[in-house]
């Protein structure tokens, strides 16, 4: 594997945002502040800003490129390959796609949550970023547990999410473009989703039994788990109570304090910092930032966004860009159990992005290391010496 140098950039070490150099050697972070060149690829990061690799526990964007639209599919592979493009030219190094596994049939249908996890399984060496599968489970889809139990036992879901949407979908029933959106999704005729859908509202009792088992099973594998738009205080502590300890999306203030209160991590979109506010008109993220409320930015649905978000956060006066970063890279790998990345330090994975941040709102990724390897680069005269091409190319 290519050793690594990065020089004269702006690096952020610990709170601090220091001048610095890195040495990356096997996959890690070698040392801080040594030798600047000889490497086998010297990387000149003057004028850039170097920080750990953003870590993305929330991320269906993935979605629009296996459909881009209703009813317009592609290979599952083809669009796994393009989403990780575009999250590695966005910063994201470790990706977990939030893949829904509901009752509907077509876009997040059993069959498709399987083809996924395969996809993501077989291709994970193809891929840049380190690529992990979420399962975001719709607590009504009943009839899937125990294959979902024994893909718990066996470790194949990385997180594992409880959604609930049943009550929005049935409002939504009577709005016809809500409605007309679900029905193209799926692939049924109107009159057939809703047949459907007052199937699988009948088997309500049924459900409260089925999260507890499958939250057992979770437990037994050491998976950690999140709870989706809880909506109130005591939501969230029945979901802790059975080891949810990550609060995803929590509609309102109080929640998000009981979360906070309880020592979960909780997660807020990064497009809801960006826009300024929740497309769905509810809680700020801004807001819940700025009151210690929340401890992880995901994606949601926008590859670009936590990269914007932390700098937004930063430029508004918020949070310094040291602590804004630790929303999208150190509290989500904390949150995800992962112990090896997030930070800028000897010993950690080399998971690296040198960011021009020149224009603060609208910060400019120039490169990205993953896991040592050198896989975006917008700049080739920053490659600091002659070997760095014939190191690329042999890799």
């Amino acid at each position: 594997m290519t050793n690594i140098s990065i020089f004269s950039g702006r690096c952020l070490i610990g709170s601090d945002l220091a001048d610095t150099s890195l040495q990356i050697s096997n996959g890690v972070i070698a040392g801080l502040d040594g030798a600047t060149r000889g490497a086998d690829l010297d990387l000149d990061a003057s004028g850039l800003t170097v920080l750990p690799g953003i870590v993305d526990i929330h991320g269906d964007a993935f979605e629009r490129q296996m459909m881009p639209r209703a009813g317009v599919d592609f290979p599952i592979d083809v669009a796994l390959v393009d989403s990780d493009r575009q999250a590695i030219s966005n910063g994201i190094t470790t990706v977990f796609h939030a893949t829904t596994w509901s009752w509907e049939p077509g876009l997040r249908s059993a069959g498709n949550a399987r083809q996924l996890l395969e996809a993501i399984e077989s291709l994970r060496p193809r891929l840049a970023a380190d690529t992990r599968f979420h399962l975001r489970h719709e607590t009504f889809n009943l009839d899937d547990e125990d294959e979902i139990s024994r893909l718990l036992a066996a470790r194949r879901i990385d997180l594992f999410a409880f959604n609930d949407h049943m009550a929005s979908t049935v409002a939504s029933l009577d709005k016809p473009h809500k409605r007309q959106r679900m029905v193209d999704r799926t692939g049924l005729s109107g009159e057939a989703f809703d047949r459907l859908v007052a199937d699988i509202v009948s088997r309500a009792d049924a459900v409260p039994a089925s999260v507890a088992r499958l939250a057992a099973m979770a437990r037994r594998s050491g998976i950690r788990m999140l709870s989706h738009d809880d909506e109130s205080p005591e939501m969230r502590r029945a979901f802790r109570g059975q080891g949810v300890e990550i609060a995803e999306f929590p509609v309102n203030e109080e929640t998000a304090r009981e979360a906070a209160a309880g020592g979960d991590a909780i997660v807020f979109g990064a497009p809801n910092v960006v826009r300024g506010g929740s497309h769905t008109g509810w809680t700020r993220a801004s807001d819940m930032i700025a009151k210690g409320l929340c401890s992880v930015l995901a994606s949601d649905y926008y590859y670009p966004a936590p990269l914007l978000a932390a700098y937004r956060l930063a430029a508004d006066g918020i949070l310094p860009l040291a602590q804004a970063w630790n929303l999208i890279s150190a509290g989500p790998a904390r949150a995800a159990g992962l112990s090896d990345r997030g930070a800028l330090a000897a010993g950690a994975r080399a998971d690296i992005v040198l960011v021009d941040d020149s224009m603060p709102m609208r910060p400019r990724v120039v490169a990205v290391i993953a896991a040592g390897r050198l896989v975006y680069l917008t700049e080739v005269g920053r490659l600091g010496n002659g070997a760095a091409t014939r190191a690329m190319a042999a890799e």
